[in-house]
């Protein structure tokens, strides 16, 4: 029998009643955390698809290009480039090119760029080598790098291209360009390192007489996987991606998929004017991001300019991703080199629209608007697609003012936040509220993006967040409660609309993840099992809801380690639990639990950082979620203790048998501070052993995930 989530609060409440009844067979030691599984109801299937990777920007870290600009974008000058202080953003940072000679060598050609606004010409000198050299490339060793160039010059130019991955002349290949002529024409060129280095180069040099001009260079590792980097693909696979949203976050609010199209060496490069105008190679496009899916098995969620973008252009996109060849639209991605069509089915229209940061933000009132317009428009060509709003539940609402009001992220361009928090409901600040009003026909899901702060609770007195020291368990909560919190929010708008009872809107959390500030207005590394934990206290969340969610995108890099060269070499800590989880619950149907230790409140506010109703199963300060597997024939119990201390279970399974013989998955690291680095051996990692029966009084290890799976007789 199916239940929903109300259900499951009932069932909960009736197991409580027969927990408190003395019954000898259930005697258990002092200390014990009791619990029922009521395994004679069950939940909706979890979709696979809340295993999802967020991708920002349109070239992510995944793509295995090596170079930075490219396509030249920005003028080549000598000035010096500042390194980042976070290394996340090498991504973004790389060193441009810089001019080799004299000053004056390098001027940029605006009459006849090979793409863009400009390409860069040299002027060449007899003896003395001119032309570009990129610095600060991380190379691997004894691994084949191919690239291209295209260059166009005088007949007396002569070209070199070298790479060097270290002093002397052994760690240094050069290839001879043949002549060239006035035209552009493509050089493929290949290099084989030997050693690795953070500090490659690579130079296009030239002497001889006249100039010549540079349209193009690209570098890639050679076993790259249709552009993207091979182990990378290789881990999203093991880990179990089951969707991608592409391509952001607040770089989609500027973002014309077109420049995405065609060869990609004549696609123009962009500035990224919401971060900081990094250079956006437009290497990675529609096709690419298809393909990138393809490879993983992942479903594309493509997110639809709101900002800047129109309706017209939303069904465009539509069309040349779902539309036969004999659309005008089709046609084009036909020519493109795709006949068939994508068939994308999900589509999230803009991304957090709701914040003046926003690029195209605009007032509520305007919004609701141009949302029904788009969608409109898009589903005129494929009626079939699901649609996801750019919603904000109150409490994501009231977590961003709150952030304001700590000056969190420094901005001219937000005005200050005078109202009290939490924002009422039926407000003008009540995005979801409004939104649902005014767009319910045109709304499939409900985007939500939902960021804890592990250090912090939001002090409803001062309307300030305030450093706390809270044990473990509640620094874990944090995350789930943000997502609680917009569950409580989903049922105050169906007291205020019964209406949406007859609807399916769900929701989609395409954010989410820890952030590390504190008080002080500075990041502070979190203990390394803190967000892990996190991670697997909210997957349980979002099981036990599982009839309201369609998909989850999990923040921060896709959870893989990456080696001097960029490439995915392993898990991170987090990814491990990702892959534990993915591994058993898609599909899988909750089971009602309830327990004898409730879940106790964690410090915050009420519609700010949390909801009113506690997360997690009554099992405190344990965290239980039982599950069948989606053919009924197992069942999954998940125990996730998020302390530092070994606590003790005794679960008793109504409804069914278990077969004797099972499994035991369990991630279970030497401390907190336990943590996963590239190039050895993790320390978290899923240990598997053979169980002889599911054990009387379930032992949890500190800081574990343990997951056991047995059998069910008579399935």
């Amino acid at each position: 029998m199916a239940v929903n989530r109300r259900e499951f609060i009932a069932a909960s409440m009736a197991g409580a009643a027969i927990l408190r009844a003395p019954m000898k067979a259930f005697a258990v030691q002092a200390g014990n955390i009791q619990a029922t599984i009521d395994a004679s109801k069950s939940g909706a299937p979890i979709s696979p698809m809340i295993f999802g990777g967020y991708m920002e920007p349109a070239t992510t870290q995944v793509w295995a290009e090596v170079l930075t600009d490219r396509k030249f974008a920005n003028a080549i000058t000598s000035a010096p480039t500042p390194l980042p202080t976070n290394p996340f953003f090498r991504r973004f940072f790389g060193e441009p090119f810089k001019p080799v000679g004299p000053e004056g060598t390098i001027e940029m050609d605006t009459e006849r760029p090979f793409v863009g606004r400009h390409s860069p010409r040299v002027k060449l000198d007899s003896t003395e080598p001119h032309g570009i050299s990129q610095s600060r490339l991380r190379i691997g060793a004894n691994r084949p790098y191919e690239g291209r160039v295209f260059l166009a010059g005088d007949p007396g130019s002569k070209i070199t291209v070298r790479l060097t991955w270290g002093p002397g002349a052994g760690n240094s290949q050069s290839i001879t360009i043949p002549p060239l002529t006035r035209e552009y024409r493509k050089f493929p060129f290949r290099f084989s390192p030997t050693a690795d280095t953070e500090e490659g180069s690579l130079e296009i040099l030239g002497t001889g007489t006249g100039a010549f001009y540079i349209g193009a260079a690209s570098l890639m590792p050679a076993d790259n996987a249709e552009g993207f980097h091979a182990g990378m693909i290789r881990l999203f696979k093991e880990e179990g991606f089951k969707m991608f949203k592409w391509p952001g976050g607040n770089f989609v609010s500027t973002y014309d998929y077109r420049d995405g199209l065609g060869d990609r060496d004549h696609r123009p490069p962009r500035l990224q004017p919401m971060w900081s105008d990094r250079v956006e190679s437009n290497d990675v496009g529609l096709h690419e991001f298809i393909g990138l899916c393809r490879l993983v098995g992942a479903e594309p969620d493509l997110t639809i300019d709101s900002g800047f973008g129109s309706a017209h252009e939303a069904a465009e996109q539509v069309e040349y991703c779902n539309g036969s060849a004999n659309t005008r639209m089709g046609r084009m991605r036909a020519e493109n080199g795709h006949p068939e069509p994508f068939n994308v089915r999900y589509w999230t229209i803009g991304n957090e629209m709701y914040g003046p940061w926003q690029y195209g933000h605009m007032s509520l009132d305007q919004y609701w608007v141009k949302h029904n317009a788009i969608v409109e428009a898009m589903k005129a060509v494929d009626p079939n697609i699901k649609v996801t709003v750019s919603g904000a539940s109150i409490a994501e609402k009231s977590v961003g003012g709150a952030e304001k009001k700590g000056n969190f992220f420094p901005s001219l361009w937000e005005p200050p936040i005078t109202e009290r928090l939490p924002y009422e409901f039926g407000s003008v600040y009540d995005w979801d509220g409004w939104l649902l009003k005014k767009c319910g026909d045109n709304i499939d899901n409900l985007s939500e993006h939902t960021y804890a702060y592990p250090n912090l609770a939001f002090d409803e007195e001062k309307q300030l967040y305030v450093d706390v020291q809270d044990a473990l368990q509640f620094k874990a909560r944090r995350l789930a409660n943000r997502i609680g919190g917009a569950f409580d929010c989903w049922d105050r708008y169906v007291e205020q609309m019964p209406w949406l009872k007859e609807r399916d809107i769900k929701f989609i959390f395409d954010e989410w993840g820890n952030r590390p500030r504190s008080a002080d207005g500075q990041n502070h590394p979190l203990p390394g099992m803190l967000t892990p934990l996190s991670y697997a206290l909210c997957l349980h969340e979002m099981f036990r809801h599982s009839e309201k969610i369609t998909a989850s995108c999990a923040t921060g890099g896709l959870r893989v380690l990456t080696d001097i060269s960029g490439d995915g070499v392993g898990f991170s800590a987090e990814g491990v639990v990702m892959k534990l989880m993915q591994t058993h619950f898609p599909d899988a149907r909750p089971v009602p639990i309830d327990g004898d230790s409730p879940q106790q409140q964690v410090r915050g506010t009420n519609f700010v950082d949390k909801g009113p109703t506690p997360t997690g199963s009554p099992t405190y300060p344990l965290d239980v979620l039982a599950a069948f597997s989606g053919d009924r024939k197992r069942l999954l119990i998940s125990v996730v203790n998020p302390t530092e201390e070994v606590h003790n279970l005794t679960a008793r399974i109504r409804g069914i048998k278990l077969r004797e013989r099972g499994k035991l998955y369990q991630i279970a690291p030497p401390g907190v501070n336990s943590a996963n680095e590239a190039g050895k051996e993790p320390q978290v990692k899923i240990v598997e052993t053979e169980q002889t029966g599911f054990p009387e009084t379930v032992q949890a290890p500190p800081v574990s995930a343990s997951l056991y799976e047995f059998e069910v007789e008579n399935a």
